[in-house]
């Protein structure tokens, strides 16, 4: 049962081309940076991944976005990260824009074996009515868009169906972890990581205080060790401030 991996490099190793990867974070906090930086260094390419937002520019995913290593995202919020917008538009992108809730809900219900839901959200929009641009063309047209949603009336209000998320990867954050794989988040650092986790098919959680099992109180625990097969031992890590306000 002790699922420790010496190292990022190695936790990531058989990561393939064309993987599907859910990964935890909301900005800047709580972003598996490691294992992101680790899935650099190895070289999978033509990746999708499944996130709040795509990373910021410099940092998280947008690391693997600035080295055009990711084909496809569905994320909720883009915002921040010029770089993901310039291919985006540039048609070299394509995106899934979901809503925050409902992302969450596609990644916790593929985790728990629901293929599918039904949800208000998006209900008398392109998130089901379809037309969302998903990839444009070099000449800023729509090359791929998004298709109508089945939708559903139950007592008397209409629901949209929405897909629950198996990813094949889950990268993950938690302030602590045990060898059997038991995790705990720190606060908001908590954010999409437990979702992330239940979704994917392989999840790996780098953890910056490694303990024994039974030192986390089970009432603590935030996601089960039924859901992570690798730990990676990472130390303590800093979250910078993603933007910076100050008087004059």
């Amino acid at each position: 049962m002790n699922k420790v991996v010496a190292s990022a490099p190695d936790a990531v190793a058989d990561i393939p081309n064309g993987a599907s990867i859910a990964v935890g974070g909301f900005g800047l906090v709580g972003v598996p940076n490691a294992l992101i930086a680790a899935v650099l260094e190895q070289g999978a390419t033509d990746l999708e991944t499944v996130s709040n937002n795509c990373g910021t520019d410099g940092t998280g995913l947008g690391i693997l976005l600035e080295a055009g290593r990711i084909r496809r995202t569905i994320s909720s919020y883009v915002g921040s990260n010029k770089e993901f917008a310039r291919q985006y538009l540039a048609g070299e992108l394509e995106v899934e824009l979901t809503p925050q809730g409902t992302l969450a809900e596609r990644l916790r219900a593929g985790g728990v074996g629901i293929p599918a839901f039904f949800t208000p959200a998006g209900v008398g929009t392109q998130v089901a009515d379809g037309g969302l641009p998903q990839r444009y063309d070099a000449d800023g047209g729509v090359a791929l868009a998004s298709q109508p949603k089945e939708t559903r009336e139950f007592d008397g209000v209409t629901y949209v169906m929405e897909r629950g998320i198996v990813a094949d990867f889950a990268l993950v954050h938690a302030w602590k972890g045990d060898r059997m794989g038991n995790l705990v988040y720190r606060a908001s650092a908590r954010n999409f990581n437990p979702p992330a986790a239940e979704s994917g098919r392989i999840t790996i959680a780098q953890v910056e205080h490694l303990v024994e099992p039974g030192e986390l109180r089970p009432e603590d625990i935030h996601t089960p060790g039924i859901h992570v097969q690798r730990v990676v031992p990472v130390g303590p890590v800093t979250t910078g401030i993603e933007r910076r306000t100050v008087r004059s």
